[in-house]
């Protein structure tokens, strides 16, 4: 049985400077993080890594001191204005940290020109070894599988992929039989986490879940059985599952994401609870 890759998220420790991010990743027993290079929204908590070389330097020496890797760093936006090259410095802080995965969002409603510059940041990226996952969001210009996969396809590069959240997934109401059809070139790691609940009807609310009111998985309702299945096997997961809890620690909470995130592969016969 071969190893299963374990990432940590950025979204579900985002309180943790990345240094005591990759201590707490390797205490839990994750062998790779995810790091946020850039916010996610102008109201989180954010550690300037792009621009604080000696944060950079701390982190570097923390993945070194536990052998922790980095799977993907995020989160890179294509908007209306958005000028390709001016994402050069991202890439080159992700291939810095020896990143092999990019987190893209869509954010631009002409999805001729969101095609384009998604083409244009494949090329760039892959002279970095990265490889750009446009991850599909509801309330996103990529809401669906359908929607992401197109643009992907469109696009053309064979560095171009899409990235599936279990949250994601459950709310925008794709389909688990065309993310079986889905060559598995186009999708190179997925995120795991759980969710709870109807769907509900306001956006707004959605979105709120989605940023800190997941469930650990098996503890909620998402088909994660359906969507492991048609997920390539031995996928890379990042575990990203944002919980308000009180009391319970970042640490707390990544140990909590691997534990149930095992138990479920364990189920369907993919992994020894002694790995």
């Amino acid at each position: 049985m071969s190893e299963q890759l374990f990432s940590l998220a950025a979204l579900t420790v985002l309180e943790l400077s990345p240094p005591d991010m990759v201590e707490v990743a390797a205490r839990a027993g994750y062998s790779h993080v995810g790091l946020r290079l850039l916010p996610a929204t102008a109201e989180e908590q954010h550690f300037a890594l792009m621009t604080d070389a000696g944060l950079r330097r701390q982190t570097q020496q923390r993945l070194h001191d536990t052998g922790i890797g980095v799977l993907d760093v995020e989160i890179l936006r294509l908007k209306p204005d958005s000028r390709v090259a001016d994402m050069r410095c991202l890439l080159e802080v992700g291939a810095e940290f020896s990143a092999s995965e990019l987190l893209v969002a869509a954010n631009d409603p002409d999805e001729a020109r969101l095609t384009d510059n998604f083409a244009e940041l494949c090329d760039l990226a892959k002279s970095y070894g990265l490889h750009p996952h446009l991850e599909f969001m509801p309330w996103t210009d990529a809401r669906d599988l359908d929607q992401a996969l197109r643009i992907v396809e469109a696009a053309g590069r064979s560095n171009g992929c899409v990235l599936v959240d279990a949250f994601h997934f459950d709310r925008s109401a794709s389909s688990l039989g065309q993310l079986a059809q889905v060559d598995p070139a186009r999708m190179r790691y997925a995120q795991l986490c759980d969710v709870l609940g109807p769907r509900p009807d306001d956006m707004t609310e959605v979105l709120r879940q989605a940023r800190s009111e997941r469930r650990f998985p098996g503890e909620g309702d998402c088909d994660l059985h359906g969507l492991l299945n048609a997920l390539p096997a031995q996928i890379p997961l990042s575990l990203e599952v944002p919980v308000k809890q009180p009391g319970i620690s970042a640490l707390q909470r990544a140990q909590m994401a691997l534990a149930a995130s095992k138990r479920l592969l364990a189920e369907r016969g993919r992994l020894k609870l002694s790995e």
